[in-house]
């Protein structure tokens, strides 16, 4: 089954409704941009989370060091790294921290970056989502899915990370993008919002709903 997380979250009630939908993680945004939290913000965001969802805490590389000490203040589940992580970034994280590391990759195009091969080999999971200048997330900018799907299907095979699918999705394409990519968790944030920061009820529930419709059909 593809797991879903709701990224973006600024809101207690947003939290507690991601939850009653089902979904497997929350995010909560640390490296900046429209939706960013701190440590005090975004702690009763976590605590109305129910244990069964997974919390995800959103870092860029520039706050490396930091990231572990608030993901263990914060009982973080994932630290989620953007800002173009190296493999030996990941490593360095990995002596620090003893959760889930995701390692964020932006696409241009129908070509992966040389580093997506080593961050598959090294991270619990790859983030795929589109490459925006200015912007390390949350840009509601989508991929190409099919250019992308024989690249993403080479680097996949074997025991190696799990496939995390983000940019520009929504209820109207998510099921299309299931289809095609086969990722093992989807992540939305804009594609949900009723305005920047701010979850609409109903399309976390019609997203969660495309998702499922999306594994049916393969």
């Amino acid at each position: 089954m593809v797991e879903i997380k709701f990224c973006g979250v600024t809101r207690a009630a947003d939290a507690r409704t991601a939850a009653e939908l089902g979904a497997d993680y929350v995010g909560v945004v640390f490296a900046g941009g429209p939706r960013r939290q701190d440590a005090a913000s975004a702690s009763p965001i976590f605590a109305a989370l129910p244990p069964s969802v997974q919390r995800v805490g959103v870092f860029g590389v520039d706050v490396l060091a930091q990231s572990a000490d608030q993901a263990k203040r914060l009982g973080l589940s994932v630290i989620q790294l953007h800002g173009d992580p190296t493999a030996d970034q990941v490593a360095a994280l990995r002596e620090q921290w003893s959760g889930k590391i995701w390692a964020s990759v932006r696409v241009v195009g129908a070509e992966l970056p040389r580093p997506a091969a080593e961050l598959f080999a090294v991270a619990d999971a790859v983030l795929l989502e589109a490459k925006v200048e200015g912007a390390l997330g949350g840009t509601g900018v989508a991929l190409d899915w099919r250019a992308v799907a024989d690249a993403v299907a080479s680097l996949r095979r074997g025991d190696h990370a799990r496939l995390v699918l983000a940019g520009g999705l929504k209820p109207e394409n998510v099921a299309e993008a299931v289809r095609v990519l086969r990722p093992d968790v989807v992540d939305v944030s804009s594609g949900i919002e009723a305005r920047v920061g701010i979850k609409d009820p109903a399309r976390m529930r019609a997203f969660r709903d495309a998702v499922r419709s999306g594994e049916d059909a393969r």
